[in-house]
């Protein structure tokens, strides 16, 4: 349960972190939350749970799969607040969007005979 707790706070700090730091400075945020923060986070974690480095190279790839129908909400969202669109329907049809790519990867990738 401790280790469980440490997790959530660490994870909850950076992600902080990176927001803070965007109402500063918006190419540190930037920078800071193009870090793959998450990916590595849920590897180590993995990692430190079941010292299983064939389950870390697993999840590695399945990430790579997904953060490429992921960039669709970084591509939408912006071109929407840009064209007059509300903060909360961009986000609703970026998010939208997004899901229909990663359906869209799934089916490809299964399709190519790549399990993730």
């Amino acid at each position: 349960m401790l280790q469980a707790a440490i997790k959530v706070i660490l994870t909850s700090l950076l992600v902080v972190g990176a927001s803070e730091a965007a109402k500063r400075n918006f190419l540190i945020g930037a920078v800071l939350a193009s870090l793959p923060l998450t990916s590595l986070l849920a590897m180590t974690w993995l990692y430190v749970d079941t010292g299983d480095t064939a389950k870390v190279a697993s999840l590695a790839t399945g990430i790579f799969w997904m953060v490429l129908p992921s960039l669709l909400l970084l591509l939408v969202l912006p071109w929407l607040l840009h064209r007059g669109w509300g903060f909360a329907p961009s986000l609703l049809v970026s998010i939208a969007i997004t899901t229909a790519g990663y359906l869209a990867m799934l089916a490809v990738l299964q399709q190519l005979g790549i399990e993730i």
